[in-house]
């Protein structure tokens, strides 16, 4: 696990993603293409961190919050790395914003990315 990584915790790969939504492993690939997930590479595994799923679909914020980060031009491993890393504006960390439902708090927070 390398050090922008670390902060990231618990972490499931794309079987055991697709097992839990009870959907193919293409849709799981799918669902990264489309920005509803993203993977960060662990060990050369590709996984999806648990703070992404709500039961058995992807987080809802979460595409939305993706895709600002790709318009403010962050790759999908940076802009993992963003949402676990500690946001200043936030306060806590925009994954843990999220999950607590302030979606347009921590898209506001994105909009300073691209300056």
């Amino acid at each position: 696990m390398s050090e922008n990584t670390a902060s990231i915790g618990s972490t499931l790969t794309i079987p055991e993603v697709a097992e839990r939504f009870g959907i193919p492993l293409g849709k799981v690939h799918r669902l990264v293409e489309e920005h509803y997930l993203a993977i960060v590479r662990i060990d050369g595994i590709k996984r999806i961190p648990v703070e992404f799923l709500a039961g058995d679909e992807p987080l809802h914020s979460l595409r939305g919050t993706l895709l600002a980060l790709s318009d403010a031009g962050l790759n999908e491993e940076e802009s993992v790395n963003w949402l676990f890393a500690m946001n200043d504006e936030l306060g806590v960390r925009p994954i843990d914003s999220l999950l607590i439902g302030h979606k347009s708090a921590v898209r506001r927070a994105t909009q300073s990315l691209a300056f």
